[in-house]
């Protein structure tokens, strides 16, 4: 019954601190919270032990399905942290004050996250780097490009 999971986050460590979890399936359908009665780390990924899942075959049933915390199970971050949950939705400028859009999504692509943004059917991929993200209040997130990221994405040749 133990499932072995892939973390997202900067650690697997952080799996260890969750006393429940919500499975999500592949229509968006959650589970209820679900305890967590074991958790170990294995590797790169994390093994865990939910009730109810008691045997290979329910565990099975589970492949590919996603994991979710509570948003108030979540740990308490610094002042210059946050979650991809808190930046969706929040418009993106430059610091020259040059509107991008409405941040839609969020993917890591191992090596860094990025932040997809839309401006109808305008989308431009950004890194969440330092380097890049100048600053991020609740009212929105504000980016020094370098020179030719969004010129490259908008088909510009220059």
């Amino acid at each position: 019954g133990d499932l072995k999971l892939h973390c997202y986050s900067d650690t697997t460590e952080t799996m260890l601190q969750y006393s429940r979890l919500i499975i999500v399936d592949r229509q968006g359908k959650l589970s209820p919270a679900l305890h967590v009665e074991k958790c170990r780390i294995q590797g790169k990924t994390v093994v865990i032990k939910l009730e109810d899942i008691d045997d290979r075959t329910q565990a099975e049933e589970l492949h590919g399905r996603g994991i979710l915390v509570r948003k108030e199970d979540l740990p308490e971050l610094a002042e210059d942290e946050y979650y991809w949950h808190q930046l969706i939705d929040l418009p993106v400028t430059t610091v020259e004050g040059q509107e991008l859009g409405i941040i839609n999504s969020i993917f890591s692509n191992g090596a860094q996250d990025i932040m997809v943004v839309k401006d109808g059917s305008t989308e431009l991929l950004v890194p969440i780097v330092d380097a890049i993200i100048k600053e991020y209040t609740q009212k929105g997130v504000v980016i020094t490009p370098p020179p030719g990221l969004l010129e490259i994405q908008r088909g510009a040749d220059e």
